[in-house]
């Protein structure tokens, strides 16, 4: 099988969906790899590695997409990229379908078979299942947005002039998390270790009682309804929306008609921007325009957060992407679909059938299964 590896173009990306390792084990499988020049640069991996892995060296993205027979990438196809799927050629990449009708329709048109990280599933001991390839990513998303929450509370950034630990003498910051799952975790766990007062909403009891076995004391757990929202929003200097509810559209828990309650130079950081985000006035940003203001409250709401720290995503991400990436090439993807009930899900469209239930329902279309 041919195996493409192209440059990521989406605003201020940096990650690349294989490290050198990937294509060595790849290469040793019997697979030709195809990767394009300078694809790896902003995560610290030079083409001479690449070439060292036993890769080819592409420059044109369109002669990679032309002739694999597999894509493997990070971020979801952009239109130049979409227009170049075809029928019969497997991508693996993060899609997120649920938050872009027109990339979902223009995907569907295309006839390839679409493997998403985002809902390729595992079991787990006391839960139903998790997220593996999504995990890696949602763990560097939740201690990035208190680090860029932090910063954006700075008033030369038109926040509150908040330092969220505080100092002797001076109270630290509020801090309001939506979601206990990994993002939500992770970002309590950040925002207890600056200092801050924190609070972390769900509406899983269980979990709930998980978090309060291992969070430090500084951090307290809230179950989440429509009161406890608006209640705990008007004493926060940072909301971070961490929702998730695999493949679907993100509930909207904070309305515009909200913003009012909270303190002027406020900040929201939506990690779940991805799925549609969890406030209504949320809408996708890059890194080189990460904030808006409505209302008076600042919204960070950056579509690919942990891009910013490629080096350091690439690796964690293809930690879990790159043996499945190896099995899909010797196996093909309908073929592990086959034995395999957790890997199922992650094939969200194959020629032309969209399989993704939530997908589905978020667009109004026809959904044939698996």
């Amino acid at each position: 099988m041919i195996v493409g590896v192209p440059k990521e173009v989406k605003s201020d990306e940096y990650r690349i969906g294989m490290r050198p390792v990937g294509i060595e084990m790849l290469i040793r499988d019997g697979h030709d790899v195809l990767v394009q020049t300078n694809g790896g640069v902003g995560s610290g991996f030079s083409d001479e590695q690449y070439i060292e892995a036993g890769a080819k060296m592409i420059e044109n993205a369109a002669d990679i997409w032309a002739n694999a027979d597999m894509i493997v990438k990070v971020k979801e196809p952009q239109p130049a990229e979409v227009a170049m799927m075809r029928r019969g050629q497997q991508v693996f990449t993060y899609f997120h379908f649920a938050a872009d009708k027109e990339l979902t329709l223009g995907c569907l048109e295309s006839g390839a078979c679409c493997i998403a990280y985002e809902t390729l599933e595992a079991p787990a001991p006391g839960r139903r299942k998790t997220l593996p390839l999504l995990t890696p990513m949602s763990e560097v998303a939740g201690k990035l947005s208190v680090q860029q929450g932090a910063k954006y509370l700075e008033r030369p950034q038109e926040g509150r002039g908040i330092l969220l630990g505080g100092v002797p003498g001076v109270e630290p910051g509020d801090v309001l998390i939506l979601g206990g799952g990994v993002v939500g975790t992770n970002a309590a766990l950040m925002a207890a270790g600056l200092g801050a007062n924190v609070t972390i909403m769900d509406i899983n009891l269980d979990r709930l009682r998980e978090l309060s076995e291992f969070m430090p004391a500084n951090v307290t757990t809230i179950y989440s309804d429509v009161h406890a929202v608006r209640q705990y929003i008007e004493s926060a200097d940072l909301v971070i929306g961490a929702v998730l509810i695999p493949a679907a559209k993100a509930p909207n828990l904070i309305l515009r008609e909200d913003l009012h309650r909270m303190k002027p130079g406020a900040v929201i950081v939506d990690v779940a921007v991805d799925q549609g985000g969890c406030c209504e006035t949320t809408k996708p940003t890059t890194h080189a325009k990460p904030t808006y203001i409505i209302d008076g409250i600042v919204h960070y709401c950056v579509a690919n957060m942990p891009g910013a720290v490629g080096r350091t995503s690439t690796q964690a991400l293809t930690n879990a992407t790159q043996p499945w990436a190896v099995r899909i090439a010797n196996e093909g993807a309908q073929s592990i679909a086959a034995k395999d009930k957790f890997f199922a899900p992650a094939i969200n469209m194959d020629d032309g059938r969209l399989m993704n239930e939530p997908v589905a329902r978020a667009h109004g279309l026809e959904c044939v299964g698996v």
